[in-house]
């Protein structure tokens, strides 16, 4: 008998049952993607349209000339007025600050990170960083009232003997401080994927590690971090605790005098002042019945914030468009 003959029947393969358990496994992975990207576009949706639809009533009451250009916000008074320049211009300050502090800060301990920390260290620093995104705002809102605040009335008397205890300063230097981390991590991410080709050919030129850090790496990665350049600002405009407690609650439009630079710089930056948010937080109680004008507010200055975020979002996508097909 030949070998052939004894030799076992050949076995089945069982490829094309585990194909069809791949191609069925990777139907359903697409479809619960699919499904993910359908939600988060109903979700934003939704809340457009109850914020659209919620406001409505509110503009049938007051003009949109009147709503944009007032320079008082009392909605809760017994002789209201519903200027929104207050909230808005709180908002923007707050954020100005801010950024101020989280821009640079995070961008240099974003590039020291990605060029200069030896490996371990950056394995031990940037999970540290990353913590302080966890820290709950309420925990910095009361920081900046019970530490930066005094500290910022000592370092500055002999020029504002009478500063606020809560104020915008304080406010967005502690909402700098919470956001640093966004700026920082997005940033080493987008520097980190760079490509070392890139460095070796800077190297190669005779460049040394900080010419090859500020002139080639970080303009390579100039898309992703004005990406976190973004994040960072809808994460300052968005925020909420840390104004409502530090900056004042006080829908305050401060008064700009171009000859006299310090009584500016108190008006702006030393005086209590309200944020959108910080003010949807303060009504947002219930204590307000539905369908009065004063609950309509609320909505009413929820999509003005939902209209500055969109505008920053927009300006940054584009923005990262721009350098992207730059590099």
């Amino acid at each position: 008998m030949t070998r052939a003959a004894t030799d076992p029947l050949p076995r089945i393969s069982s490829q094309p049952r585990r194909g069809a358990w791949a191609v069925l496994r990777e139907r359903v992975i697409e479809a619960c993607l699919l499904l993910a990207a359908i939600s988060s576009i109903l979700i934003t949706s939704g809340i457009v349209f109850i914020l659209v639809s919620e406001s409505l009533p509110f503009f049938r009451h007051v003009s949109v000339i009147e709503f944009l250009t007032a320079r008082h916000w009392t909605p809760l008074f017994d002789n209201p007025s519903f200027g929104i320049l207050p909230l808005v211009s709180g908002t923007l300050l707050t954020t100005f600050v801010a950024l101020l502090i989280a821009m640079p800060v995070g961008t240099i301990i974003a590039i020291w990170l990605s060029e200069f920390a030896p490996p371990k260290l950056r394995e031990l620093v940037k999970p540290l960083l990353e913590m302080l995104a966890a820290v709950p705002t309420v925990v910095y809102g009361y920081f900046a009232v019970t530490i930066l605040s005094p500290l910022l009335q000592r370092a500055l008397s002999p020029i504002y003997p009478d500063i606020a205890t809560f104020n915008v300063l304080c406010a967005g230097l502690v909402m700098g401080l919470m956001i640093v981390p966004y700026v920082c991590s997005l940033s080493e991410d987008a520097m980190r994927a760079v490509p070392m080709l890139l460095r070796e050919g800077s190297y190669g030129m005779g460049a040394n590690r900080t010419t090859t850090a500020l002139r080639v790496v970080f303009p390579a990665a100039l898309s992703g971090i004005a990406a976190a350049y973004t994040l960072a600002i809808s994460r300052a405009v968005g925020e909420t605790m840390i104004v409502a407690i530090a900056a004042g609650m006080q829908p305050n439009l401060p008064t700009i005098h171009l000859l006299q630079p310090l009584d500016t710089f108190e008006n702006v930056f030393l005086s209590p002042s309200a944020t959108i948010s910080a003010f949807i937080v303060q009504v947002s109680q219930g204590d307000l019945p539905h369908g009065t004008i004063g609950y309509q507010s609320i909505f009413a200055a929820g999509i003005t914030l939902f209209v500055m975020t969109l505008g920053f979002n927009l300006l940054g996508a584009a923005l990262r468009r721009r350098y992207r097909q730059g590099y």
